[in-house]
């Protein structure tokens, strides 16, 4: 196992004492290969393998290509292929479900605007069918700083109960909007069949297992960096972002999961605050040995398939008040990133 990743699920299992919870217990991941979903599947494998649980891990995705060798032969883990748009092909009983299953890359929701509003808001209801249907101890939802949409005049920050503006009518939208129709659904369900139903709405969050092609600018970045390119901006860089390094927004989500009593919870830390310049500049300071420097390279297209929002500062005083203590900053988290990867690359593995 990279070490890197090692020292993140360490430092996952070690921020809580709820994790018992899962002892003995079965959970199902949607999207098990994806960032979040894989680190939260590998969480729960590793606690097995530090704390002898007996955590059945199903893990749920649409299919089976590169699926990582410790997740793949684990004795605790079971993958079910299938697309989550679809009712459920599982029999086991589940006690606790996260559904992380979503297209998360521009250029899918660029695409295929129908599939990406599909995952969201038919995959939702199936998981959530699934998990009303086996009784399950709690289900959480991720969901994305993106459902705010773009702030009015002086919206300084999005609290959990305050909302901006999202036109339905564009298909860039499918992925805000399907997130939105599944946030709804997760409300109902707990309204009327007293499902214990979470919701985490995560801001921008990076870290070992982001994709380096799947064209969101800190992937971008990050591909210069590893290749010791010059990091290209391909915008102005204006648009500020609350920024969350994996290992960080994981153990938050663990902490909704299991030891929290309302419903909704932004993640981000609001002290990692940075525009696209801003990021651009602390990416080049990551490996100074290589002298980078930050270059415009605007095309006319630039805006196509890209979030049009300037702004998503998420407050976060709610989910530090249930004890989450954010450790990275983002100089720090990218940084174990680019060494991830440069790990990754070394051992022939990216």
């Amino acid at each position: 196992m990279n070490k890197i990743l090692e020292e993140d699920l360490q430092m996952i299992i070690n921020s809580g004492d709820y994790f018992e919870k899962l002892n003995n217990k079965t959970v199902l991941v949607t999207g098990f290969k994806g960032m979040i979903g894989s680190y939260l599947t590998k969480t729960c494998l590793y606690l097995n393998d530090t704390k002898g649980y007996n955590i059945q891990v199903i893990g749920l995705e649409r299919n089976d290509e590169r699926i990582d060798p410790y997740v793949a032969n684990h004795p605790n883990m079971k993958i079910v292929i299938q697309d989550v748009a679809q009712p459920f092909k599982i029999e086991d009983h589940v006690d606790w479900i996260v559904h992380a299953a979503s297209p998360a890359s521009p250029l899918i929701m660029k695409n295929d605007p129908v599939g990406t509003v599909a995952a969201n808001a038919l995959g939702t209801w199936n998981a959530l069918d699934f998990a009303h249907k086996n009784n399950s101890e709690g289900f959480l939802f991720i969901s994305s700083r993106e459902i705010y949409g773009q702030p009015y005049d002086n919206q300084e920050q999005f609290y959990e109960d305050t909302y901006g503006l999202v036109d339905p009518l564009t298909p860039r939208s499918c992925y805000p909007e399907g997130k939105k129709c599944a946030e709804t659904m997760c409300v109902c369900y707990k309204e009327q069949y007293g499902l214990n139903t979470k919701i985490a709405r995560l801001a921008h969050t990076y870290g070992p297992g982001m994709s380096i092609y799947d064209g969101r600018v800190q992937a971008d970045f990050l591909k210069n960096v590893l290749n010791k390119e010059d990091v290209v901006m391909k915008s102005t860089g204006e648009a500020v972002r609350t920024y969350s390094y994996i290992a960080d927004s994981v153990s938050a989500l663990f902490r909704i999961l299991l030891d929290s009593d309302d419903i909704v919870y932004n993640i981000g830390d609001s002290k990692n605050k940075v525009s696209i310049k801003e990021l651009a500049e602390i990416l080049v300071q990551v490996n100074p040995e290589d002298h980078l420097k930050v270059v415009m390279d605007l095309p006319k297209d630039a805006l196509k398939g890209v979030s049009p929002f300037t702004l998503g500062i998420l407050n976060n005083d709610k989910i530090l008040a249930l004890g989450w203590k954010p450790q990275f900053s983002v100089l720090d988290g990218f940084t174990r990133t680019v060494r991830y990867l440069e790990i990754e690359r070394a051992e022939g593995r990216l």
